[in-house]
């Protein structure tokens, strides 16, 4: 199972990231490069706790089902996946801003490993251990870098 927590995971996301340029072409979805950036950046702050969105309901209904789904195998995120209403990032925002913001999450994930994760309830899978959290950081940040080709 790809962990975000493995060694080596939080340079080779940042190498790719060097890869994303702001006019990068999606290959699916609404976002452009920097309000991927920005929806990556919430993620990754949810996953250490500076962010702690609530539960919401389909999540309570499915979250777990889909949990046992998503997070037990090293299958990438499906195209087009549900984002969390909070997180959808509509205004226009700075790339290189958000990247660095991006970096700065990033090299934060990989110092503090998984002591760092967040025991809030993710909004839609509900409690995750620091594992999954890994899990889930690893398959984001991959699904949002595929979507630009990088």
């Amino acid at each position: 199972m790809r962990s975000f927590f493995e060694a080596g995971a939080g340079e080779a996301f940042k190498d790719r990231l060097a890869q994303l340029r702001s006019d990068s072409e999606r290959q699916w979805g609404k976002m452009n490069a920097a309000q991927a950036l920005a929806h990556l950046c919430k993620g990754m702050e949810q996953a250490c706790g500076d962010i702690l969105p609530p539960r919401m309901l389909i999540g309570r209904l499915l979250g777990g089902f889909v949990k046992s789904k998503a997070l037990t195998d090293d299958e990438p995120m499906r195209r087009n996946s549900p984002t969390v209403p909070g997180f959808v990032v509509l205004d226009e925002r700075s790339f290189l801003a958000e990247r660095d913001r991006l970096y700065g999450l990033i090299d934060r994930a990989v110092t503090t490993g998984p002591a760092g994760c967040t025991s809030h309830p993710h909004s839609f899978f509900g409690r995750l251990t620091p594992e999954q959290w890994g899990i889930l950081m690893f398959k984001h940040l991959d699904h949002h870098l595929r979507q630009f080709g990088v």
